[in-house]
């Protein structure tokens, strides 16, 4: 380990917030994975349980490890950061199906005050139609990853703790949105047809692809702190840019595709044809005909 390193991980301080949010989020979770399953074995697979861990865990790795002690001074290690808070810890989340693992975990006191409230209030349900809708989660997921890479936005995050955690904030909710209409997490019904969720993922690679080509192909660091900072890791800043480029456009792509190429497979393995009197083929998440318990049933 090179002494810059030791001094980096040396000034490194454990996030508090960040690991206490995702500790009580994994137990919350688990608390209400198993008293759904005590009540509905099947209704959310042991697999979910795995998804919804492992994207919180990656969370962790981006912005509570020792990870995030680099990532101000090296930008390939914050193009990691950003490809777990956009591609990965997203749509494992969703496959989770949080939604009621959480409120069945959550204790009754929270529920039953303020916070049932707010999840009952009109206004806010009316708000979540409008921004699942995909057309809008495209669009803010779009607008986020480009305006926080403008340079100006980037310094600004760089060199302000605050505004770096609200930039992580925007990527994750903004990719929370673009990945729900592919994933589709319970209870939530599908707002456009199956045949059209590969075309939203190849149209929602294109922003990533385009930052990602001209940070990888551009002959000069845009972003003054990275083109000041001396090397690490054994490359010059210029080599890190094209480093952290190569990284988003190869892994971004891959995190698109491959859910776009299995959509494409499950859609041509459709019959043609129903049997008569069938209502419609089910997509494989969490849908239980019986599930009319409330959650203090299934406590």
């Amino acid at each position: 380990m090179s002494n810059r390193t030791q001094v980096v991980l040396d000034a490194w301080s454990i996030p508090l917030g960040v690991n206490l949010s995702l500790c009580l989020t994994a137990l919350f979770y688990i608390v209400g994975w198993l008293r759904v399953r005590k009540a509905f074995l099947h209704l959310i697979p042991a697999w979910r349980l795995a998804a919804f861990l492992i994207g919180l865990a990656s969370i962790w790795i981006a912005i509570g490890s020792p990870l995030a002690a680099f990532d101000d001074i090296s930008f390939s290690v914050h193009m990691v950061q950003h490809l777990l808070l956009i591609a990965v810890a997203p749509p494992l989340i969703l496959l989770g199906a949080p939604s009621l693992p959480i409120l069945c975990g959550i204790p009754k006191w929270i529920l039953h005050g303020a916070g049932g409230e707010v999840l009952r209030w009109a206004p806010l349900q009316r708000f979540g139609r409008f921004v699942t809708n995909p057309a809008v989660c495209w669009i803010v997921a779009s607008v986020a990853l480009l305006g926080w890479h403008v340079p100006a936005a980037f310094e600004l995050a760089l060199r302000s703790e605050p505004w770096h955690e609200v930039e992580h904030a925007f990527f994750f909710t903004t990719s929370i949105l673009f990945w729900w209409p592919v994933i589709q997490p319970f209870p939530s019904v599908a707002r456009w047809p199956q045949w059209s969720l590969p075309v939203y993922l190849f149209i929602g690679m294109l922003p990533g692809g385009a930052l990602a080509a001209f940070l990888t192909f551009c002959d000069r660091v845009p972003y003054p702190t990275y083109a000041a900072g001396s090397p690490l890791f054994g490359f010059s800043p210029l080599e890190d840019q094209i480093c952290g480029g190569a990284l988003m456009w190869v892994a971004g792509t891959i995190a698109y595709v491959v859910p776009a190429v299995l959509l494409i497979c499950r859609l041509l393995s459709l019959p043609e044809t129903l049997p008569q009197g069938t209502p419609g083929i089910v997509p494989p998440r969490i849908v239980s005909p019986s599930f009319n318990a409330s959650r203090e049933e299934i406590v």
